[in-house]
């Protein structure tokens, strides 16, 4: 797999953006939060991707795969080059990195916004507040 191939699977997960980032990181993100980088300038080419904690440990006992700089502690793991792994493990192994930052990303920006209507419930429940608080002539 190349940079390209994987650019092309990263940006074809829902929601998938990607920006440069430190000069020369290219990061793949979800909702802002990134699930893949790749050191552009790195040669061979680097590869960091989120892993769960099982695979981080299988994965930092192979050759050329190590904890990635300031999140290793995370279970981040650095690929010192893309054949380090073949091509369908670098797929699953981005995908579930994907999947897991996906769970964890902020909501859309469209369900933080407060709701324009008040439920039926709440106008019911407000009705009945206000009405113990009148008094009675």
């Amino acid at each position: 797999m190349n940079v390209d191939q994987l650019r092309n699977f990263c940006l074809a997960f829902p929601e998938a953006t990607e920006n440069m980032q430190w000069g020369d990181d290219l990061c793949f993100k979800f909702r802002g939060k990134i699930f893949a980088t790749v050191a552009l300038t790195a040669v061979p080419q680097k590869l960091c991707f989120k892993c769960s904690p099982e695979t981080f440990a299988e994965l930092t006992e192979k050759e050329d795969i190590h904890p990635a700089p300031y999140v290793g502690r995370y279970n981040w793991v650095i690929l010192d080059r893309f054949s380090a792994l073949g091509d369908d493990d670098l797929r699953t192994f981005v995908r579930q990195s994907y999947e897991m930052i996906a769970l964890k990303a902020p909501k859309s920006r469209l369900s933080k916004s407060k709701p324009k209507h008040t439920s039926a419930k709440k106008k019911a429940k407000s009705k009945l507040t206000g009405a113990k608080l009148r008094r009675r002539p």
